[in-house]
């Protein structure tokens, strides 16, 4: 009797395992099964705009999002649910959204998204919205329908613009990229994409900042750094209320400014200091404009007019957006004048030298000194006497 207790306990044993294995490896959740079911719902509207079927888009929920973005080229967009919380007969879907425009990017935009969705009469699903996720930057359609201009040179999309401002801005991208090209001797893209919201709102809410930390900015570019040799998702983010305020030159030197950050981007990381990355941008934006440096440098030449020349190169908390727009200004006009005199004394391939030389080490920490003496034979003590010296000589 014994014995057979013993088996017919082991025999329940294995029977329960049995049970445990099919509900855990055979039977899906429910949890499962409203995910999967929302991820194919996401496949078909990804697919309906990639195939610009705005009935096969609607099929999948609210269609107001297509008008929106219906004229970006998207080369790829896809949706991948990581996480989906129901309640009842409704859900929130939180994915990450991939997309690459088509001919520009070489690596896809990710960007984190929640959607909201409720179930159809015959049990699936629909989205109702589908927005950014929390501490998420918005998509350029986000805001509004998307007008596309295309240039040689670049691709702008804006929200509240009309074309012909969008082609002045493709206009200018067309003359930045060949500017950057002669000046800068590593391999890049040669193309741009430029975001022009319709205003510092806007702009902020794609960087997913506060617009006070942008006011007066003209244009901000973003990117991943330091990848390797590729320079993927880069875009130019215009603040239409501050470029506004620009003159032809002005506008022109900040476009070709940005555009040099995208084209440095592969070697620009976590051992470049500020000085090099926005003085090396503002070199190649000033380059062919003929400015003096008492032009290009006003408020430095001010500072040094009133004998209160720089001890430092100007540190990276120097260029933090803080309300002090003349402090701001000295730190970009003292990274100029620093890579003007590398370009006068040590010549321009030296300089563009110098930059990736910078970029190659992988922390801050004796990056510059080690390139200024690889590339430039000085050290950094004699290199900001120099610098000092030059400031003097060009701004007084």
């Amino acid at each position: 009797m014994a014995g057979r207790r013993r088996r017919t306990r082991r025999v329940a044993a294995a029977a329960c395992l049995l049970l445990a294995s099919l509900s855990a490896c055979g039977v899906p959740s429910a949890a499962d099964t409203a995910r999967r079911q929302v991820q194919q719902l996401l496949d078909r509207r990804a697919a309906a705009v990639l195939h610009h079927d705005p009935a096969a888009y609607a099929a999948t929920g609210t269609r107001d999002p297509y008008a929106n973005l219906s004229s970006v080229p998207f080369a790829d967009l896809s949706y991948r649910v990581t996480g989906v919380h129901r309640s009842g007969g409704t859900a929130t879907a939180d994915a990450e959204l991939r997309y690459r425009l088509a001919g520009y990017d070489d690596a896809p935009v990710t960007a984190g998204r929640t959607l909201t969705l409720a179930t159809t009469a015959s049990g699936g699903w629909y989205v109702t919205a589908d927005r950014p996720a929390t501490r998420s930057a918005q998509q350029l359609w986000d805001q509004g329908r998307v007008t596309v201009v295309r240039g040689r040179s670049g691709i702008v999309l804006g929200v509240g613009q009309s074309a012909s401002a969008l082609r002045g801005y493709a206009g200018l991208a067309d003359r930045a990229v060949p500017a950057v090209s002669s000046a800068w001797d590593g391999d890049w893209s040669h193309h741009v994409v430029v975001l022009v919201p319709g205003s510092l709102q806007g702009m902020a809410a794609l960087l997913g900042s506060r617009a006070a930390d942008y006011r007066g900015i003209a244009a901000v570019t973003t990117g991943e750094a330091g990848s390797g040799g590729r320079a993927p998702a880069d875009r130019i983010i215009v603040n239409p209320d501050a470029y506004g305020l620009l003159g032809p030159l002005g506008r022109q030197v900040v476009l070709t400014h940005e555009t040099t950050h995208v084209a440095t981007r592969a070697h620009t990381g976590a051992a470049t200091p500020l000085w090099l990355s926005e003085g090396y941008a503002d070199w190649v934006g000033y380059r062919t404009s003929g400015r003096t440096p008492e032009q290009a440098a006003p408020e430095l030449a001010r500072a040094v007019a009133a004998g209160e020349l720089p001890d430092a190169l100007p540190a990276d908390r120097d260029f933090a957006f803080t309300g002090d727009a003349s402090g701001l200004a000295r730190a970009y006009e003292g990274g100029w004048m620093a890579c003007r005199m590398i370009a006068d004394r040590w010549g321009e391939r030296r300089l563009d030298a110098f930059y990736r030389a910078v970029g190659a080490h992988d922390r801050r920490g004796g990056a510059v000194e080690d390139a200024l003496h690889t590339v430039l034979g000085t050290t950094l003590d004699q290199f900001t006497a120099q610098w000092r010296q030059y400031l003097r000589d060009r701004l007084t």
